[in-house]
């Protein structure tokens, strides 16, 4: 039962009021300091200059996380920022205008083609394994349906740009992520250091009364410059962007006519 002697005048909706007041503001600036971990401070679109310190209250002091499998630690925020050039032209003076690619737009990395930065160490699963890997490799996986390997892979030109020999599983969550495929040279000479290159799977369509497996991304010819991996057997995360950024670009630079106006 209420007892008015105990609170006398004090006014306890007032309080509650304000406790969720100062409890909800509090949430906000700790969310705002939580957030700009990465990418800050931000650059000036046109000048690239980095804007001026936010202060302590938007500013996230630096924490320190522990990587898993003994791979040392990672502070952040930190003062590393990507510098890698942009291969791109902006096509107008003002901020927020489209960046035009220099040169092969294939390899330009803009565009649906961009990548990040990412380590250059492979994604591994809770006991040490590398979670992606061909089945060379994770010999105790297998295919259940329809297997590509030794599938010509054909490009969206509809030219044949090499066979499938292996498959990429994911083998925490039992999927298959890329097709190894063996190039065939077509057109131009491809640098003579390409021989092998993955196809993201959810960019090939498997045709199973055709034996053939349809990349429509990319040209037939274009398959020879996709990006290659340092270690045959592995895929570093960094390789993993570079990989699926090419193919995504392909959606857009592939052709002269993708990027023109639909209509």
């Amino acid at each position: 039962m209420y007892n008015p002697s105990f609170f006398g005048n004090f006014d306890v909706t007032s309080l509650l009021l304000s406790s969720f007041v100062l409890f909800f503001f509090g949430l906000i600036l700790y969310l705002r300091r939580e957030d700009r971990r990465e990418g800050y401070p931000l650059e000036d679109d046109l000048t690239g200059q980095l804007e001026a310190p936010a202060g302590v209250f938007f500013s996230a002091s630096p924490k320190t996380f522990i990587l898993p499998h003994g791979q040392g630690t990672l502070s952040k925020p930190n003062s590393h920022r990507e510098s890698q050039d942009v291969a791109a032209l902006r096509t107008a003076r003002a901020a927020g205008s489209p960046l035009e690619p220099k040169g092969d737009p294939m390899l330009a990395g803009v565009g649906p083609g961009a990548f990040a930065q990412r380590a250059h160490k492979p994604d591994l699963m809770f006991h040490g394994h590398t979670k992606i890997a061909p089945l060379r490799v994770a010999g105790d996986y297998s295919i259940d349906g329809v297997d590509p390997r030794g599938m010509k892979v054909i490009g969206a030109d509809g030219v044949a740009a090499g066979v499938v020999t292996d498959i990429w599983v994911d083998r925490a969550e039992y999927l298959v992520r890329y097709l190894e495929v063996a190039v065939t040279p077509t057109g131009p000479a491809p640098p003579t250091s390409i021989k092998t290159v993955l196809v993201p799977m959810t960019m090939a369509v498997v045709k199973k009364t055709k034996k053939t497996v349809v990349v429509d991304a990319v040209l037939g010819s274009q398959f020879a410059y996709a990006p290659t991996l340092e270690n045959p057997d592995q895929i570093t995360f960094y390789e993993e962007e570079r990989v699926t950024a090419y193919y995504g670009g392909g959606y857009l630079y592939a052709t002269p006519a993708r990027s023109e106006p639909l209509i």
